[in-house]
């Protein structure tokens, strides 16, 4: 009997002293969670950023335009995003996070999002966790439809409706899909480059910004240009529009941590911080530039603000959110206000002077954000001017490729269909001649 239980003891030793080792293997090969908080999280961005688009850059831009072309401005940001949404299931996601691609472009393999089921999953930033492939997709469906209805803003009040349709199709195609694929996904030109863009400075702003100079230029100016008065109709549905942009953007900045996190919740203060300096310092270029602050360069500099940081989001500490808002808002006032005017382009409502100048700033500044000394994750091995090459590179990139890809669009599009409206039709306003109805019965 003692022969017996010193063999058992011996066992029963052999197996807790193994326990461990057995333990950690089995935790090394368990299956990711998908955690159901970051899912919920995940969730709420992607609606947060669906409102950014419809209602509020729709009001945004609406209450910048004349009264004649407030519904032209709403039914364009309303249909060009559905079109968007739609080719973003059709091919658009295959395209920029598919696989089986190279440095440019992904595959077809998921083709009308071929393969994915509710239990399909892709991974966040953290090992061990994923969230549902379905949530993921709808999340960049978001940002694929609003970086192509900002492209809207400068070309209001004389495009034609049937061309900017044509247009968004051909650009997300040879335009946004190979640029969100060479930013963000792994195996990506500019991804392996190791630039920083959080969410989306380059994919996103200078995008959009480039497309509408690009598109304003070719398709000229509006009848009455630097002559006739073009002063907004309702700056209180331009503020309206602006809060909603600020709120929808924390779900396109934190939202971009794919996790209810830390990096999440530096995303969310930075979000606040960059905007609000951006609104004081737009301002106070504004007073420099010898006008009085105005509520319309309040809401310019917001949206400048929320552009600056958002390459720079999670890459950031707070006091370099706020020094990006007090350096990107008055370069982009200066060349709405000053260069612009010069020029003589007619930018409708300065998506290049904002998005496209605030995007390059910011993307460009990321570098500088990263830094200790201003709160940034860099840590002591960190090297500016690397990383500052880095950024400019990734820049240079994304906008040569969207002023190529955009000409060509545009050239499509013309062919197609024209770009521009009868002079008739712009007199008499886009409501009544492009969509036969009116935003206002008076």
């Amino acid at each position: 009997m003692r022969k017996q239980m010193g063999i058992l003891g011996a066992a029963t030793v052999a197996m807790l002293s193994a326990a461990p080792a057995w333990a950690q293997e089995a935790a090394e090969t368990a299956a990711p969670v998908v955690d159901k908080g970051d899912t919920a999280w995940m969730m709420m961005a992607t609606i947060l950023v669906m409102a950014m688009i419809v209602p509020g850059l729709a009001l945004f831009y609406g209450g910048l335009v004349r009264t004649k072309n407030m519904l032209s401005v709403l039914t364009q940001v309303l249909a060009v995003a559905s079109l968007a949404m739609i080719i973003w299931a059709t091919y658009g996601y295959s395209l920029a996070f598919g696989g089986g691609g190279n440095a440019f472009i992904d595959g077809f393999d998921k083709l009308f999002l071929k393969g994915v089921t509710q239990d399909s999953t892709v991974a966040t930033f953290s090992a061990g966790f994923e969230i549902p492939e379905f949530v993921f997709i709808a999340f960049q469906m978001t940002f694929a439809a609003i970086t192509v209805s900002l492209v809207v803003g400068g070309l209001v009040e004389r495009f034609k409706f049937s061309a900017l349709m044509v247009f968004a199709a051909v650009w997300l195609t040879i335009v946004y899909f190979p640029i969100a694929h060479m930013v963000w996904a792994e195996g990506g030109l500019i991804f392996d480059m190791g630039a920083l863009d959080f969410a989306g400075g380059t994919v996103v702003h200078i995008n959009a910004g480039i497309a509408a100079l690009i598109g304003c230029l070719l398709v000229g100016k509006r009848m009455g240009y630097q002559k006739d008065v073009m002063a907004p109709h309702s700056l209180t549905m331009t503020l309206i529009g602006t809060g909603l942009l600020w709120v929808g953007w924390f779900g396109f900045n934190a939202g971009s941590a794919l996790e209810a996190n830390g990096s999440a919740g530096l995303a969310l203060i930075n979000t606040f911080l960059a905007t609000a300096s951006g609104v004081l310092f737009w301002m106070l270029a504004e007073r420099a530039l010898g006008h009085k602050g105005s509520l319309l360069g309040a809401c310019s500099g917001a949206i400048a603000g929320l552009v600056a940081v958002t390459p720079a989001a999670g890459n950031s500490g707070p006091f370099g959110a706020i020094l990006l808002g007090a350096i990107a808002a008055p370069i982009a006032c200066w060349v709405v206000m000053r260069l612009k005017v010069k020029l003589g382009f007619d930018d409708s409502l300065d998506v290049f002077g904002i998005h496209g100048v605030a995007g390059i700033v910011g993307s460009v500044l990321t570098a500088v954000t990263m830094l200790p000394a201003l709160g940034g994750p860099g840590g002591d091995d960190y090297e500016l001017g690397s990383q500052l090459g880095i950024q400019i590179a990734a820049v240079t990139i994304a906008a040569l490729w969207c002023a190529v890809g955009s000409l060509i669009a545009f050239m499509i599009a013309k062919l197609v269909t024209g770009l521009r409206v009868e002079e008739d039709v712009e007199r008499e306003g886009l409501d009544l001649g492009e969509h036969g109805e009116r935003a206002y019965n008076y």
